[in-house]
């Protein structure tokens, strides 16, 4: 759920030299495939090739981008009105970076959308490639495959078959957190953004379907404990990262056996404090998987401290369309962060 396709098809008209403009005509010729193969809905659910359920969830998504258009005024316009049928498990891999010894995103720097702590590669060679040359000059690393992105209205994007695959409840949220990206981007702020496509997401998911099936639904109860699933593991992580920088900072030497200990002792708390609160099985595997840097600031990016924008929500007593309005405010401050406190 990224803008990466925009940092790769924009910059890509500039003149830049070297493998640079190698890796951005590669993706600009990746996205311009998927936008050649772009279909009408009506003939995607006309079509042979595709379940009943993958149709029933184009259906949805219709649902979704009329409710995201009327009832919360995101700039939709004409987004995932067509579909594609990709010939790979993901339109576009991803790669996120940090240093061993700091939790600092690496950055990546294109005209236009700025600064941002990941660069996205149609195919995953390409991406392990890079992985490969940040490895060597000591980065910590993580490549992930991307199921749907935002080009921020300047293409009309398709629902993706990769985002078939998602549980309906997800591809709701995706849909709009997607919305939220064409309708608002502040430049060089990616945390922000994601943070902000994150809330707006989750509260308009449990909107769309209170409104849709009312408050006794099945599918906002599951909606309601994922997001207070989140809310929990959001305040653990931010307090850890706050832990861990603060590790870092007394011990200025590089440590990585100090590093892993703490890591186990996350993963600890985690099991001890946390895991019994989740009602769902979102994060029951943060424990058993490896951790790095580059790891850890994929959740500050996405779901690290989301009560500011709790605070507001609260603030506008719960009238989402009047919060995105506020948060509107903010597209050309340059510090988004502290402006969304003094609203």
């Amino acid at each position: 759920m990224d803008v990466l396709t925009k940092v790769s098809l924009l910059a890509f008209s500039f003149f830049l030299s070297g493998c640079q403009i190698t890796y951005l005509m590669k993706s600009a010729y990746n996205q311009m495939s998927i936008l050649y193969q772009r279909e009408p809905i009506d003939k995607a659910l006309n079509s042979d090739s595709l379940s009943k359920p993958e149709k029933d969830k184009l259906f949805l998504v219709q649902e979704v981008r009329a409710f995201a258009s009327e009832n919360l005024k995101l700039n939709v316009g004409k987004n995932y009105s067509t579909y594609v049928q990709l010939k790979k498990p993901y339109p576009v891999w991803a790669v996120n970076a940090s240093p061993k010894w700091k939790l600092k995103h690496y950055l990546w720097h294109f005209p236009i959308v700025g600064s941002v702590p990941y660069k996205g590669f149609p195919n995953e060679v390409d991406a392990k490639e890079e992985e490969k040359e940040l490895q060597k000059k000591g980065y910590d690393t993580y490549v992930r495959g991307v199921s749907a992105y935002s080009t921020l209205g300047w293409f009309n994007d398709p629902i993706l078959s990769s985002m078939l695959r998602y549980k309906e409840e997800d591809l709701v949220n995706t849909v709009i957190h997607e919305s939220v990206h064409a309708t608002l981007y502040i430049k060089s702020h990616a945390d922000f953004n994601e943070r902000l496509a994150t809330f707006i997401g989750d509260k308009g998911t449990e909107l769309f379907y209170e409104m849709r099936e009312g408050k006794n639904s099945p599918h906002l109860i599951a909606i309601k404990n994922g997001n207070q699933d989140q809310k929990i593991f959001s305040q653990f992580i931010s307090e850890e990262i706050k832990k861990l920088n603060q590790v870092f900072k007394n011990h200025p030497q590089e440590d990585l056996a100090l590093r892993e200990e703490q890591y186990n002792e996350m993963k600890k708390r985690f099991r001890d404090e946390i895991k019994s609160q989740l009602k769902t099985t979102s994060y029951e595997n943060f424990d058993k998987r490896p951790l790095n840097n580059a790891r850890l600031l994929l959740f500050k990016t996405y779901i690290e401290d989301l009560s500011e924008f709790q605070t507001l929500f609260d603030k506008l007593n719960g009238d989402l369309p009047l919060f995105i309005n506020k948060i509107k405010t903010l597209e050309s401050h340059k510090d988004p962060v502290e402006g969304l406190k003094s609203l």
